[in-house]
């Protein structure tokens, strides 16, 4: 068969990704903590990217709004009641004492931020008060196998075997190690079940020649907890009120002593923008805070004139970079704001009313409202977070399910569930409502057809315990 070139045309649709439009899908999904971190980020590796002094123009609806100082009357009392020359004290880094003379510090210890400490790690409390015990050499080579294998609420998870094994050492001198660094702090630290765990705390409380007390830690703790006390009052031959006693005993024991040494640290949320009542109208306000204003840089445009070529093409790569920074930045605020506005559209009744006035809504809805991608939508509600009059809520919190009404018109899930969970709270606690009657009144209220799996299904979306574990027993 003989071989032959040949040509032929093809025409073809292909979505091309470019580096500028990945950035720009980037930053819709970027929180303003990261947006902020991301366009410092890019001041520092653009010499062709500056801030800004100048200030951005005010729109009339802005001036119109209050600024969060002013909206906020605590923040107002704070301001004008704080004594700020002596706010940082003997820590203020001018090196003031506080009558007003000269300190002589060092200047490595006059900043307020090194005055911070680190939180302790379990591991460090640990070993601390080991090398304060009595402890050998050899028991604390295992205490530290021992303390490498703890669950984050303080659970061993090894066997006796293995940490003999990783230690070098026998079953009997782990099993004695054990004992010691059980009762250290936080107490019960190390064991292997929970019954273990509040065995050892009682025996440090001195509680342990209660043999009915320590019988139901030991054998009983999974019918306490599922408040199987019936069979409990005969065996031990008990009255509730005895009974009553053990129950607030055990509740003051700690089944997760590792628990408070955890690294979590609290998630701050900062709105990404702010949404106030004025009149009949609500005014949105962006929160630009901290975010710089960008501009390109005169100064090196300037300097770069008589380059080479390869020194133009570095230039141009780089303005390009800039340039289109700047439009991303400006399209993902306005593109955050259009949604916004369109939110408040759907959801009047959420920013007049509240909870209870949040209708259905999906993606498409606002998508179509504003003539963009339900996509872009997704992206630019993700990890954003908006200022109500009624308390600070995510974007996402918006978009929620429809159930039916009797009459034709749709309820928002979210209001049931907030409805579910003001019925739970107002219940009396010897007579809870059951996810059946809960239901029914639900039909009352709101004239809705819900079934008892979906109360219940929105009611362990809340966690909100069942009935039964609801009730109160005393």
């Amino acid at each position: 068969m003989a071989l032959e070139l040949r040509q032929q045309l093809k025409l073809a649709q292909q979505l091309v990704m470019t580096p500028q439009l990945q950035q720009a899908i980037k930053l819709l999904q970027l929180s303003r903590v990261e947006l902020v971190e991301t366009v410092q980020q890019e001041l520092l590796e653009n010499p062709f990217l500056e801030e800004t002094q100048e200030e951005r123009p005010v729109s009339q609806a802005e001036e119109r709004a209050p600024r969060a100082e002013e909206a906020d009357p605590f923040r107002q009392e704070l301001v004008k009641n704080a004594d700020w020359e002596n706010y940082l004290g003997d820590f203020a880094s001018t090196g003031k004492q506080a009558g007003g003379r000269d300190a002589e510090v060092p200047e490595e210890m006059t900043a307020f931020e090194a005055r911070f400490s680190s939180s302790p790690t379990l591991e460090g409390h640990l070993s601390w008060q080991l090398r304060l015990s009595s402890a050998t050499e050899k028991q604390l080579d295992i205490a530290e196998v021992i303390i490498g294998n703890l669950s984050p609420a303080g659970y061993l998870q090894a066997t006796v075997e293995n940490v003999a094994e990783m230690a070098g050492a026998g079953t009997a001198e782990v099993e004695e190690t054990l004992h010691l660094l059980q009762r250290l702090d936080p107490v019960g630290i190390a064991a292997r079940t929970p019954q273990e765990c509040l065995l050892v705390q009682v025996e440090v409380l001195g509680y342990d020649r209660d043999p009915v007390l320590v019988e139901l830690i030991r054998d009983h703790l999974e019918d306490l907890e599922k408040r199987r006390y019936k069979p409990l009052l005969r065996k031990y031959r008990l009255g509730m009120d005895d009974l009553k006693e053990y129950l607030d005993l055990i509740q003051t024991l700690d089944p997760m002593p590792g628990s408070r040494f955890g690294n979590e640290q609290p998630a701050y949320v900062s709105p990404d923008v702010y949404v106030y009542k004025s009149e009949d109208d609500f005014i949105i306000l962006l929160n630009e805070d901290g975010l710089p204003h960008l501009q390109l840089s005169e100064f090196y445009k300037e300097g770069v004139k008589g380059s080479t070529d390869k020194e133009k093409d570095y230039v141009q790569e780089k303005m390009r970079s800039a340039s289109w920074l700047i439009k991303s930045l400006y399209q993902r605020q306005r593109t955050l704001y259009k949604v916004v506005e369109s939110i408040i559209k759907y959801q009047r009744g959420f920013f007049e009313e509240g909870v209870s006035r949040l209708r259905p809504l999906i993606l498409k809805d606002i998508a179509d409202d504003i003539g963009m991608h339900e996509s872009t939508v997704s992206r630019i509600t993700t990890n954003k977070y908006v200022a109500t009059p009624h308390g600070i809520v995510e974007l996402k919190y918006f978009f929620n399910s429809a159930l039916a009404l009797n009459d034709g018109t749709e309820v928002g899930s979210e209001s049931v569930k907030a409805l579910i969970k003001n019925l739970i709270s107002e219940e009396n606690p010897k007579e809870p409502l059951s996810d059946e009657k809960i239901g029914e009144i639900l039909k009352e209220k709101l004239q809705v057809n819900i079934a008892r799996r979906t109360v219940a299904k929105y009611r362990t979306a809340m966690g909100i315990p069942s009935s039964s574990k609801r009730k109160a027993v005393f």
